[in-house]
């Protein structure tokens, strides 16, 4: 077999990292890192990808080698590891999704001019949709349509970029000054854009399980280089795309003065509406495609994870429960997660921007914790020396923790004190 016979063959894993984190972290701030500081956010993009590489690459290695999750390895380093994660996930599930089908809801209103229904009533319609693809399709119809939505996402995507580089970059008002970067809302803008760049760190398990699980739809498990190289495809592509909407941002939006939103729901609407300005309004359809499936593809990914995450941890902490793998509970734990998440959404709507801000919180204090528990996975007696990571990269892996460390402390600082 040819090596991209090979390689085509092995896509998914890392095809669904990269649509799980072209999420709010590309749509949102990688546009508005763009519009608002131009060019200049290209540096902190590339480096946030750089670094968190290691700690996501070893959820692949780790789980190739032992033909255990990453979860497992937890378990395996001390009891202690795995109820650190076990609440992380519990932050998680009341959080995370409810936020992403609530700015997903958002935008298929304002993409689609849906004026009659309640945000939580399509949310709920998401949630139902949703849940049937993944408790009647589960892993090979998630990964299958993925390659479909992804390749859609990208060519939108690739399409708009290049109209916008065509039409050349907008006129900028007379009295423009760029705003300043170092300040305090200039550096809480970089550690959002940095902390969920591509996305967050504790989402290094959900490749371990997704690994899993594309294996048991394969005569032969991939050797780990093949396992990688799939994987890096995957990743490169979410730092290219994170690029591309920074480029898009930057060429419709900076120098132009104008306040961009806050709230990711108005924001989404906001850069679409200014898109089909510049570009004209027969490319409304190209941007408005390209939005909704960032958030579709997102929310769909991040709740086949949480779902497996959710049913892994609890079998670890209780050994006879054995959930995992078994259809019936897959299919209980999607209806589990959809419901509470619904009931957060109808309940907490209005407060849900500060639960967001719990979940971001808890995330980039916790990074660096997750970046070394991975470390110490691929660096115990669970794999030989040859399988275990170079040199370099444990010298990144290092530095990558030395990096969020220092972004975490000053969060922290700034939002206790």
């Amino acid at each position: 077999m040819s090596k991209t016979k090979t390689l085509l063959k092995n896509l998914g894993p890392g095809l669904l990292f990269a649509s799980m984190a072209i999420g709010t972290s590309h749509l949102v701030l990688s546009t508005k890192a763009g519009a608002q500081y131009g060019w200049l956010m290209v540096i902190p993009i590339i480096l946030a990808n750089i670094f968190k590489y290691p700690f996501f690459e070893f959820g692949v290695r780790y789980t190739n080698v032992t033909n255990k999750t990453l979860i497992e390895g937890y378990l395996n380093r001390g009891k202690g590891y795995l109820w650190f994660y076990a609440f992380l996930t519990l932050i998680t599930t009341f959080t995370i999704l409810a936020a992403l089908y609530t700015v997903t809801a958002g935008l298929f209103i304002n993409l689609f001019k849906i004026s009659d229904i309640s945000l939580a009533n399509v949310a709920l319609g998401l949630f139902i949709f949703i849940s049937a693809l993944l408790i009647v399709g589960r892993y090979k119809f998630l990964e299958n349509s993925l390659k479909f939505v992804v390749s859609i996402l990208f060519i939108a995507l690739v399409v708009t970029t290049a109209l916008v580089i065509y039409q050349g970059q907008v006129e900028t008002v007379s009295d423009f000054s760029p705003p300043p970067i170092f300040n305090d809302a200039g550096i809480l803008f970089l550690i959002s854009l940095m902390g969920w760049m591509p996305t967050t760190v504790e989402a290094s398990s959900w490749i371990s399980l997704w690994s899993i699980e594309k294996w048991k739809t394969q005569k032969q498990k991939p050797t780990l280089k093949e396992s990688l190289q799939e994987f890096n495809i995957g990743y490169f592509m979410t730092a290219i795309l994170a690029i591309f909407f920074l480029i898009i941002g930057s060429m419709t939006l900076y120098g132009t003065g104008i306040q961009l939103s806050g709230n990711g729901i108005v924001f989404a609407d906001q850069v679409v509406q200014l898109f089909t300005t510049h570009i004209g309004s027969w490319a409304y359809i190209f941007i408005a495609i390209s939005a909704f499936a960032t958030m579709f593809s997102t929310c769909m990914t991040a709740h086949d994870a949480v779902t497996r995450v959710s049913l892994d941890i609890i079998d670890l902490l209780s050994p006879k429960t054995k959930l995992q793998g078994k259809k019936g509970y897959f299919a209980l734990g999607v209806l589990v997660l959809a419901l509470i998440n619904f009931i957060v959404i109808a309940v907490f709507s209005a407060n849900m921007g500060k639960l967001v801000a719990l979940a971001t919180f808890v995330s980039f204090v916790v990074a660096p914790l997750i970046g070394y528990m991975n470390l110490k996975n691929v660096m115990s007696d669970d794999l030989s020396k040859e399988h275990q990571p170079k040199k370099w990269l444990q010298i990144l892996t290092y530095a990558g923790i030395v990096f969020l460390s220092l972004f975490s402390i000053y969060y922290f600082w700034v939002e206790v004190f």
